[in-house]
């Protein structure tokens, strides 16, 4: 009984998600026909994959996914190339008139090739993991199985459509650059979903897993391509992009570097330990030489090597810490008072939700949500007025968040028990005893939507798809569910149809008062309210239906949507 009320969850998500791709796929125009079918072919892909998967449970005895969830395969798979692909329609739509246009919009275009490959790249690994699991091929799944018959042809399809797409623009044949750059990107990605599965085992689902390693690939890639795009050593059709003189890319390039380096940190520790080790003739250092060795390691690596990559990628003109400071103080009133309030709020709720989760009886899913508040509180005021400078909060957030999480599995004194014992006052069942990720989540979930609206960007509620989603309506939608909640959705979950009906509303009427005042701040309004209404239905719904971490999920497809 408990597997069909699962089996009905996992319908009622896989039904949405394809609601969700065919809503991209018919709005793109005439010129983007190829992407669109190679969108649609990926996720029926993904589609049998995921049967196929899951019906036989071979791939999941490999790797332990999280518990509780489903595999969350099409959905992954799907929600990172129908974003790329929807920001390449809003590019599309004005190419004439738009400065960077052309450059952006070819930029684009390889974004939503390479992130579809990356996700290709890991279906392929699930492929090769099913039929090499089994070693009687009498058993339920084969070779010649319905949904892996299916697959392949998807997949061959598929192929043959990104082939006739770079070959009507660039005459070139499958030894064309563009071609192998994608599939280097979906062999990084399947060597990255296994090593993230294997490393921090019962932290994620396999949809989960795969969005982040895509989005790392897709990153970290493009932090590469740039370095050899500088040094004329790669050419690929995005070129131009990456080499022309453009005044918007110092804060996206401070943010990638960082956090490029603050993953490289345990790696370089290690390393910094191993000499250390070599050099005193000792396998383990005191915990006084350990602590030393991490912060110099991590100085070292965030403050002298990474910016040295910045300033070669892009001329700064001075030590990027300088330029931050700089950038600050060209708004000083505005930018330093902005700071104070945030001070304030995050001293104040931070304090506040620690004494209530030690005393109180409060269930700690309502007092995550309390945070997801603060997060509306703290961030509209900012992105409404002092948008350029929210994106490099978000960045700096982000950064403190992973060095903490460092020291706090690494146990580095002396914050590294204090931030652990605080961070387990907020956890819940998506968290494992390796990993807390419900903040990195609920942090990128808004930073996300603004992030890739920087540049051109003629829907004026897609930079607020995060925060509406995530801080409103998922908000509304637990609390009101919660208490008020009767009607659930499955047997199997705990989302109500009142708690839905609740979220969907409350991002309505936010959509409704926002757009004037948006209004008055000098956008261009052009949402159209039909299908601003589609696009926060179905961001309900997934809601409503999805086993995945929603805080990850919810604001890209909403911001997928809310582009179209």
């Amino acid at each position: 009984m408990a597997g069909e009320a699962h089996k009905e969850l996992c319908y009622g998500e896989r039904a949405v998600v394809l609601l969700f791709v065919f809503r991209v796929a018919l709005s793109v125009p005439s010129s983007l026909f190829l992407h669109a079918s190679a969108l649609c072919l990926l996720s029926l892909a993904a589609l049998f994959v995921e049967i196929s998967v899951e019906s036989s449970n071979a791939s999941l005895q490999l790797f332990k996914i999280r518990p509780g969830a489903s595999s969350g395969i099409l959905l992954g798979a799907s929600t990172l190339p129908s974003v790329m692909l929807s920001r390449l329609i809003q590019i599309s739509r004005v190419l004439s008139i738009h400065e960077n246009g052309a450059e952006e919009l070819a930029y684009f275009d390889m974004q939503y090739w390479t992130a579809s490959a990356c996700c290709l790249g890991v279906l392929l690994f699930l492929l090769y993991l099913q039929a090499t699991s089994h070693k009687n091929w009498d058993a339920p799944f084969s070779l010649c199985s319905r949904e892996f018959s299916c697959t392949y042809l998807c997949v061959l399809l598929y192929m043959v459509t990104c082939y006739f797409c770079f070959k009507f623009k660039t005459n070139a044949g499958w030894f064309d650059s563009n071609i192998w750059y994608l599939i280097s990107h979906g062999a990084a990605t399947a060597v990255l979903i296994q090593h993230i599965l294997q490393k921090f085992p019962s932290c994620a689902s396999f949809g989960e897993a795969l969005l982040v390693s895509a989005g790392m690939v897709l990153c970290f890639g493009d932090m590469l391509t740039r370095t050899l795009a500088k040094l004329s050593i790669l050419s690929v059709s995005s070129k131009s992009y990456y080499l022309s003189s453009r005044t918007d890319i110092e804060i996206p390039t401070i943010i990638q570097g960082e956090l490029l380096g603050l993953f490289l940190v345990p790696f370089f520790f290690k390393l910094t330990i191993q000499i250390w080790g070599y050099c005193r003739n000792t396998r383990t250092p005191r915990k006084i030489e350990r602590t030393t060795l991490f912060y110099t390691s991590t100085i070292v690596m965030l403050a002298f090597l990474m910016p040295a990559w910045m300033n070669f990628v892009h001329n700064f003109g001075v030590h990027p810490l300088f330029w931050v400071i700089s950038f600050v103080f060209t708004s000083p009133l505005e930018r330093l008072a902005l700071c104070s309030y945030w001070i304030c709020v995050i001293c104040i709720s931070v304090l506040r939700f620690y004494k209530i989760s030690k005393q109180s009886k409060t269930e700690r899913i309502l007092l995550r949500k309390y945070y997801h508040l603060v997060a509306v509180l703290m961030f509209v005021p900012a992105l409404i007025f002092q948008s350029s400078f929210l994106d490099l909060a978000f960045g700096t957030a982000l950064m403190v968040f992973l060095l903490l999480e460092i020291i706090r599995v690494w146990e580095i004194w002396p914050l590294g028990k204090m931030v652990h014992q605080f961070m387990n006052a907020f956890t819940d069942h998506r968290d494992s005893d390796i990993l807390i990720v419900s903040h990195f989540s609920l942090l990128l979930g808004c930073a996300l939507p603004k992030w890739m609206s920087s540049g051109f960007n003629d829907r004026p509620l897609a930079p607020f798809a995060g925060i509406l989603s995530l801080g409103i309506g998922d908000t509304m939608a637990s609390m009101v569910g919660h208490k008020y909640g009767v009607l659930r959705w499955s047997k199997a979950g705990k989302k109500t149809v009142e708690g839905t009906a609740a979220g969907i509303t409350s991002v309505w009427a936010a959509c409704y008062i926002l757009l004037p005042l948006l209004a008055s701040s000098g956008y261009i309004l052009s949402q159209h309210w039909g299908s601003l209404l589609i696009a926060v239905t179905l961001s309900g719904l997934l809601e409503a239906y999805t086993a995945q971490l929603d805080n990850a999920f919810i604001p890209l497809v909403f911001y997928s949507l809310l582009c179209l």
